[in-house]
């Protein structure tokens, strides 16, 4: 960043490989739309191309980029809870080629056998819809942590919070998550189990 306030152009398109693909995933999951997703994305590059001069050496760059983004994706929230919206560019039947990268990509290997893919693909699909469940807040601080690899310093200067109660929602996001997730596994012992 440094170097991009000094004038060096491709300085902010190295910035811009090392950090689009979990921004991209953490914006994602906060927006639940792909084509707002992508839009945050650029709008947040866009805030740091503006705000370019008012980054300061002393302060992570990661931690001021998700600051940004953070604050756009709870704008976009704050917006569409007044209105729903359905993208035009969404075709009436999408496939597993046209979604969005999902947390799935993160977990599965790929190189694992059939029965073992179907298992991850299903854990995958049940820990997304336990993430959906979550409070925004926890959600948000999970994605922060679990997804981006941000240390909960960082995740309290991005959300605006202390410490304390980054540590305390991503705690009640775990229990919330084990819970679900145990659920979801009683069910499947029990269907095991039938005939």
């Amino acid at each position: 960043m440094s170097a991009y306030q000094r004038g060096d152009v491709s300085a902010f398109a190295e910035l811009v490989a090392r950090h689009e693909k979990p921004l991209w995933n953490f914006l994602r999951r906060s927006a639940k739309d792909a084509a707002a997703a992508e839009d945050l994305l650029q709008e947040t590059f866009m805030r740091v191309v503006k705000g370019a001069s008012e980054w300061r050496a002393s302060a992570k760059f990661s931690t001021w980029l998700y600051t940004i983004a953070r604050n756009l994706s709870v704008d976009h929230a704050r917006r569409m809870s007044h209105r729903a919206v359905v993208s035009l560019d969404r075709s009436a039947r999408t496939t597993r080629d046209s979604e969005p990268p999902r947390l799935y990509d993160k977990l599965a290997d790929r190189e694992q056998g059939g029965e073992r893919s179907v298992m991850n693909r299903e854990l995958a699909d049940e820990l997304e819809r336990a993430l959906a469940l979550l409070p925004a807040q926890q959600r948000e601080v999970f994605l922060l942590r679990e997804v981006m690899g941000l240390p909960f310093a960082e995740i309290a200067q991005a959300v605006g919070a202390s410490e304390a109660t980054v540590k305390s929602r991503m705690r009640y996001a775990l229990e919330r998550l084990r819970s679900e997730l145990a659920a979801l596994h009683e069910r499947t012992a029990s269907e095991a189990v039938l005939p």
